[in-house]
């Protein structure tokens, strides 16, 4: 895992299209380790627990906070997957960012950090300093920008395909070795009857999960990287539109096909906890969701699996798609130093151990914060995979320019549509590389 995750920490674009910033890593504000915390005032703090089944798990904390500090008081703005990138782009737009906010690793952090937003943490936080030490050190070090920390880690991500033994067996089914396995499995569990695969992609973010985890099987680490900056970017890999082309198949046969467009990704995942679905492909972080003791589908009916690689693989085949997430402090906060004392109350290995288990099932970026007797037997084993994987492929959404991740949403919802050829999609893209130069 350590590899892995330090493999993708220095992608960062070199322009921000937002407005986030300046066109490269600029000075802000450093953390004193030494500044002495003043419990008094009020902290803001924008979530991604907005969910009903996360967001207890930041209001009890902050509960439990100013209990510890009665002069202080937490103030929560909760969104969820979706929602949190339209309001952190609204907070940024009125200059408003929250003392702590949710931050993706890659261009996304990055351009807090261009725009001089983001406290450097590094005194507080970097590998060599006591708090940075409970930290797995791949996770902490994916939230490094121009050799300086910006970011908390709170849990590790990545995606797979998660499943129902039951529906497998009853169809006599095993998990599929390779892409073509998984096709030809779709083709049975649909003969049945049943929707192989729920998916939902009216939030366009779904389908780009499913692609960069394709181009990761198909476009070498390399060119992949290469073409992450628009400084270099071409766009000319063959691999791209192979990459497209598998998931036009795996919609029509696998889906409802072009009608996913108008699905949302929560349908989709409950379509899998209600046994109506075979399969969905969702995030460590869903499944402790997608199989509880309420739902159709039971934790020990629930399995998982990479989303196999093609046969021909011309990238690396055991690549696997994912990332940590966490929070940065904003230089903009009037008490900074209480804003790391809270985040350093939500990091404590008795809250990450919370956080790993059932009902969050987030595992946790703190070094003994996963406890494996407390968490479900498919998160842990979700955690050895991730540990497994050569590389670890950021999300196409965030690891890039906000003008290419724009095209990425945009087009391909409308190549899964029908709209679109794959060649189009990629044409798009580089377009909206040379622009983003």
């Amino acid at each position: 895992m350590k590899g892995s995750l330090r493999t993708i920490a220095a992608v960062a674009g070199t322009v921000s299209a937002l407005g986030w910033g300046a066109a490269a890593f600029a000075a802000t504000e450093t953390a004193d380790p030494a500044a002495t915390v003043d419990y008094k005032g009020s902290l803001t703090v924008l979530t991604k627990f907005g969910m009903q089944r996360l967001a207890p798990y930041f209001t009890d904390l902050a509960k439990q906070y100013e209990a510890q500090h009665p002069g202080v008081k937490i103030e929560l703005i909760q969104e969820d997957d979706d929602s949190v990138k339209g309001k952190t782009k609204t907070l940024v737009a009125s200059n408003s960012i929250p003392d702590v906010f949710f931050s993706w690793t890659g261009t996304w952090g990055g351009n807090f950090v261009r725009g001089k937003r983001a406290v450097d943490l590094t005194p507080v936080i970097g590998p060599d300093t006591e708090w940075g030490k409970t930290f797995a050190p791949a996770a902490l070090s994916a939230f490094v920008y121009n050799g300086k920390s910006y970011g908390i880690p709170l849990y590790l991500d990545a995606k797979f395909m998660g499943y129902s033994k039951k529906i497998f067996a009853d169809q006599g089914l095993t998990e599929p070795a390779d892409l073509d396995g998984l096709l030809a499995a779709c083709d049975k569990i649909k003969a049945a009857g049943i929707t192989p695969i729920s998916f939902g992609n009216k939030e366009p973010w779904a389908g780009v999960h499913y692609l960069g985890q394709l181009l990761a099987y198909n476009v070498p680490q390399a060119v992949l990287e290469k073409d992450f900056n628009p400084a270099t970017a071409e766009y000319s890999d063959p691999g791209y539109v192979a990459a497209l082309n598998q998931l036009k198949q795996i919609v029509d046969r696998c889906t409802i096909g072009a009608d996913v467009n108008g699905i949302s990704y929560q349908t989709a995942i409950q379509d899998l906890s209600d046994g109506k679905s075979a399969m969905y492909y969702q995030e460590i972080i869903e499944f402790d969701n997608s199989a509880k003791a309420d739902t159709t589908l039971k934790p020990e009916e629930f399995g998982f699996f990479a989303l196999p690689a093609p046969k021909d693989a011309k990238g690396d085949p055991k690549a696997l798609e994912g990332a940590p997430e966490g929070y940065m402090i904003s230089a903009a906060s009037d008490n900074v130093p209480l804003a790391i004392d809270f985040m350093k109350f939500v990091a404590s290995p008795e809250n990450a151990k919370i956080l790993s288990a059932p009902p969050y099932g987030q595992p946790s970026a703190v070094i003994g914060g996963s406890d494996p007797a407390q968490m479900s037997p498919s998160v842990v084993g979700g955690l050895e995979k991730i540990a497994q994987a050569s590389y670890l492929m950021q999300w196409l959404d965030t690891v890039n320019h906000p003008k290419v991740a724009a095209a990425w949403l945009s087009n391909l919802q409308a190549f899964i549509g029908g709209s679109i050829p794959a060649e189009d999609v990629v044409a798009e893209v580089r377009k909206a590389a040379a622009s983003a130069k």
